[in-house]
């Protein structure tokens, strides 16, 4: 009986805490439509106002072929993985001062998970992994 306490205790810590946050593809299709007046994404997508963001989990930032980056963002050293793209989504200027992007950002938690779950699905090619 113990185990069942310790083993509830557990799983309320980790919703509280957001570690059980599941991602949500679907969701974040729906979310990316506030990213599609700067940006396109699958086998057909090309720089725009922002870049494709084909392939762009596990890119170095500043780095798709054939877009014109801020300095700021060449020269900021990120890899965009998961982390990164969570702070970066949720305030892009204040995670690289000077980049061109003039998104505010997403406020929500939820928004930005779904979204990167989005984005993962799409491989450099745009092609769905």
């Amino acid at each position: 009986m113990k185990w069942v306490s310790l083993t509830i205790s557990s799983i309320a810590l980790a919703v509280l805490t957001g570690a059980a946050r599941a991602q949500d593809v679907a969701a974040g299709e729906h979310v990316f439509v506030k990213c599609r007046a700067c940006h396109q994404i699958g086998e057909t997508a090309r720089n725009s106002i922002g870049p494709s963001l084909n392939g762009v989990v596990g890119r170095p930032a500043g780095t798709f072929p054939g877009y014109s980056y801020s300095e700021a963002n060449k020269s900021s050293g990120l890899t965009w993985d998961e982390a990164t793209l969570k702070d970066y989504l949720k305030s892009p200027r204040g995670k690289v001062p000077g980049t061109k992007m003039s998104f505010p950002g997403l406020s929500s938690d939820t928004e930005i998970d779904n979204v990167i779950a989005y984005l993962k699905q799409f491989g450099p090619d745009g092609k769905k992994l």
